[in-house]
């Protein structure tokens, strides 16, 4: 895992700035390009399909299964790494790069949210469970880890984050996803209604 940290934390200061700030000193607009792979479209898909994913796969297996269950997690994981990285949005209100860049405006008021990343946070989240749970037998699952770099680069691309909302985002999701596979059991599998807990494709 420090591994996919540390490629996705280079990968995000590959592009060139004669001037960066922010508190790491990484953080510099880049170039708008919202065509092709990075098109915002193509974003919202990919998460909008993860999340619906996890969801429907979560459902139809219940927390019987090894998959079933790891959605779960995986749901508990994306709903903590939402909250925590809304709450911190609305506490720090830092400025978009689209909006001035300038990664040192933070404190900005309504409608500046860049700080942290929530589509990274919440890309983040729900791959890391799968991840832990699979390593060992399929390593695999760690080519989940190019889900949320290839996020992160387009957020950036559309100039919506800074470098370091990026990586505070997958930080909050990795933290929600570990914390999710390590529990005993399911958090919001445990107040769900029996027959989703066995799984709608055992009532068929």
């Amino acid at each position: 895992m420090r591994a996919a940290a540390s490629s996705i934390a280079i990968a995000l200061s590959l592009s060139s700035s004669a001037w960066a700030g922010g508190f790491l000193g990484i953080d510099h607009r880049w170039a708008y390009d919202n065509s092709g792979l990075w098109k915002r479209s193509n974003q919202l898909i990919l998460e909008d399909s993860l999340i619906g994913g996890e969801v429907l796969c979560g459902l139809w297996e219940g927390g019987q299964t090894r998959i079933g269950n790891t959605c779960w997690r995986a749901i508990d994981s994306s709903l903590i790494a939402g909250a925590s990285a809304q709450i911190l949005k609305y506490v720090f209100t830092r400025a978009r790069p689209i909006q001035g860049n300038d990664p040192n405006a933070w404190f900005q008021g309504g409608s500046h949210y860049s700080f942290p990343s929530g589509e990274v946070a919440a890309v983040s989240s729900i791959v890391t469970p799968f991840i832990f749970a699979y390593r060992n037998q399929q390593p695999a699952v760690w080519a989940l880890e190019a889900l949320p770099l290839y996020d992160g680069i387009a957020r950036m691309k559309v100039q919506a984050h800074w470098q370091t909302d990026v990586l505070a985002g997958f930080a909050i999701g990795t933290a929600a996803g570990y914390y999710a596979w390590r529990r005993e059991n399911p958090l919001l599998l445990g107040v769900m209604p029996h027959g989703i807990t066995i799984g709608l494709r055992h009532q068929f």
